[in-house]
């Protein structure tokens, strides 16, 4: 059976699925369990014949031959009883569940499984089916796994900036379900790598960290498919709040997208037994300032990730460019202790959580110094006059080739600026989007913000060229719910006072 035969057959089952109400996140999930097993029983058998770790009651082969109320019974029993296990076959099916209520459909999954060698399918085939599930996963706004997926082209274009080396590290303090690991794979896949670069990059190269355990387990699950890790070797991925201790490792480079939402908070029970949710911070020594902001946690953090000469790029939202106060401090300290030379500004309409104004800071790590790392910072403006929505007009890896080539991967000390442009080249694409501002303008800016535009906003003076009036109406929803997250920040501003 060809590819995209199996890629189909996969995906018309999901939707049989749904009509039972289990969603694609769900389908995900019965779908990671079911390969993870038979993949581990072809390894099993020649010519690989290899130890899997898993008890010959709770494998592939114990599923195969039941059904109804027999294999829906064997079933619970296996999932719990492989998530007493360590390494990645207890990450695998740690707290999992069985969501498929039917034991009919559960023997057709199997079945369906069972009738490919998911072994000898190429990691592009088996990975561009896992990779299609969770992007339709991310599409279901009512599963929220949105929050999890970063746009593809996006990654790719951060990765084609920062250039990954091979027998390099590789981190994401959130990584989610494993995008930039993959688009960094595949940047360095295009290379002739030796064996011994090879092994590097299929064991040593990434390492992620993903709190919430469901999305973890698609992470992990998503590597393992791109021939990343293994299942007798330890996990890539860790379960835990990144934030919570100072790394115990470096990196060479750090590729992110920390979720959304300003505040880290825990639940806290009462002296009365309610529960409650309360503001948490991070009282770390590497930390330049103690905040209950995540998203100027996470940018120490990831600071504190990299080697003397590690590079990252983050995405964040604009809150981390503009806040005072501690937002002020990490400012102030990034652009000393590192060198912040780049600042692309994205559009709202790019994420799956609704009207996200981010940016993507891309900055160098340096030994201490007394003069301060950064001497100017380029930015490009893809936010003004710029509109993308996820269904109508998506962004792609073509829209960022400007930025791309503006930002020079191969050499950025020899960046030119477009801006000022005459007035004639204005309509062109991409004229005027990419400029420069020296250490000292940052600084004598009032909080020493990096929320800088220059270019004219077409759409505050052209009114003879209104949208459709569907097109405006998205567009003044995305706007107003911005604004609604701008006055959330301010309130918890005032409540952290």
């Amino acid at each position: 059976m060809t590819s995209t035969a199996i890629v189909n057959k996969v995906w018309n089952y999901c939707h049989t699925l749904r009509d039972d109400g289990v969603g694609y996140g769900d389908y995900l999930e019965q779908l990671t369990f079911l390969l993870f097993l038979k993949m581990a029983d072809e390894y099993s058998r020649p010519p690989h014949n290899r130890d899997t770790h898993i008890p010959d009651g709770y494998n592939w082969e114990s599923l195969r031959h039941k059904s109804g109320a027999e294999l829906e019974s064997h079933y619970v029993k296996l999932l719990a009883e492989l998530g007493k296990h360590t390494g990645m076959l207890g990450d695998i099916f740690v707290k999992a569940q069985n969501k498929i209520s039917d034991p009919a459909k559960l023997h057709k999954l199997i079945q369906l499984i069972d009738g490919e060698s998911w072994v000898l399918l190429g990691a592009d085939v088996k990975g561009d089916i896992y990779e299609g599930l969770l992007q339709k996963n991310a599409e279901d706004t009512k599963s929220g796994a949105g929050q999890y997926f970063t746009p593809r082209a996006l990654i790719q274009a951060m990765v084609e900036c920062v250039r990954p080396g091979p027998m390099k590290t590789i981190a994401d303090p959130a990584c989610g379900t494993g995008g930039f690991f993959l688009a960094a794979l595949d940047h360095l896949n295009a290379r002739k790598l030796n064996k011994e670069q090879l092994r590097f990059l299929k064991y040593d190269t990434f390492r992620g960290w993903e709190i919430v355990t469901s999305t973890a387990r698609l992470c992990l699950m998503n590597l393992f498919l791109h021939n990343i890790g293994d299942m007798d070797h330890p996990s890539p991925i860790t379960r835990d709040d990144s934030l919570r201790a100072a790394p115990d490792e470096t990196f060479d480079y750090v590729l992110t997208n920390p979720p959304f939402g300003k505040k880290s908070s825990i639940t806290v029970t009462t002296e009365d037994g309610e529960e409650k949710r309360e503001a948490l911070t991070y009282n770390r020594q590497d930390f330049w300032a103690t905040t209950s902001n995540k998203q100027l946690n996470f940018v120490q953090h990831i600071r504190s990730m990299l080697k003397t000469d590690g590079k990252a790029a983050v995405v964040v939202p604009d809150n981390v460019l503009f806040e005072g106060g501690a937002g002020e401090t990490v400012r102030r300290e990034l652009m000393r202790s590192t060198d912040l030379h780049t600042i692309l500004r994205l559009p709202t309409g790019i994420f799956y959580a609704q009207g996200v104004k981010a940016n993507v800071l891309f900055f160098d790590n340096r030994p201490a110094s007394k003069e301060p790392w950064t001497k100017e910072i380029w930015f490009y403006d893809y936010r003004t006059n710029v509109k993308h929505t996820l269904k109508a007009d998506p962004m792609t890896y073509e829209d960022l080739q400007d930025f791309i080539t503006c930002y020079n991967p191969a050499d950025r000390h020899k960046r030119k600026e477009t801006w000022p442009v005459s007035s004639a080249a204005l309509g062109l694409t991409g004229q005027g989007r990419w400029r420069k501002f020296t250490y000292d303008e940052i600084l004598a800016r009032d909080k020493a913000s990096l929320d800088i535009f220059w270019l004219k906003d077409d759409s505050l003076e052209d009114s003879a060229n209104l949208p459709e009036p569907g097109v405006l109406a998205a567009e003044i929803v995305e706007d107003l719910e911005a604004a609604l997250e701008q006055f959330r920040l301010i309130v918890d501003d005032l409540g952290d006072e």
